[in-house]
């Protein structure tokens, strides 16, 4: 009786190696997509997509939309993240033509030249970017081969403010973003070895 109940462990253990060993071919021909890295890159305010961005930029009329109606579409830059605000002379360096002319620049950057310290500017950057590794497990872990798939979008947004309101705005970015990265490497985690071990000199 004892000697059964010794090997019962035993009879258990040999039992479950066939599983064992058969849920890791598994996970090798599988690939084990979902064990790959992921990583994300965002600002989640005040949009959540560029259609919005782009839609609330399309609200905002030079001379004639207020800060209070700009923060009521989440642009504020004392509770909005990511709004970088800017002085009189980075406009300047920014939307000024080198000739310095006045008769060819658009009436709200007028507005902003006599303003001078009186005029600000709100330059809003957004982007949604994923970065999501595809592909083989093995092939990734053991650097033969690696592929990251990124898709995304950014939007950026130039305001310029002159006594609480709106005189001039621009806009630009991507609406959408796919890159494909591909990596490969025939030695594996081999490949290297070679520059490690070169003599120094």
């Amino acid at each position: 009786m004892t000697h059964a109940i010794g090997c019962l462990p035993v009879r258990l253990l040999c039992r479950r190696v066939p599983l064992f060993l058969g849920l890791g071919l598994m996970l090798f021909l599988g690939g084990c997509t979902s064990l790959l890295p992921r990583g994300q890159s965002q600002t989640s305010k005040p949009w959540a997509s560029f259609d919005e961005a782009h839609a609330a930029f399309e609200r905002i009329q030079p001379f004639v939309t207020t800060t209070a109606q700009l923060k009521a579409e989440g642009i504020d830059p004392s509770t909005t993240p990511n709004i970088t605000i800017l002085h009189y002379a980075d406009i300047m360096r920014r939307l000024l033509p080198p000739s310095g002319s006045e008769l060819s620049l658009d009436p709200g950057i007028r507005a902003c030249l006599r303003a001078q310290a009186a005029c600000r500017g709100y330059e809003i950057d957004q982007r949604h970017i994923d970065r999501k590794r595809m592909g083989n497990f093995w092939l990734d872990f053991l650097d033969f081969r690696r592929e990251t798939v990124t898709t995304g979008w950014r939007f950026n947004m130039l305001l310029v403010v002159v006594d609480d309101r709106v005189v001039f705005k621009l806009w630009g970015g991507q609406p959408e973003i796919s890159e494909i990265e591909s990596t490969r490497n025939p030695l594996g985690p081999l490949q290297g070895i070679g520059q490690s071990i070169r003599p120094s000199y």
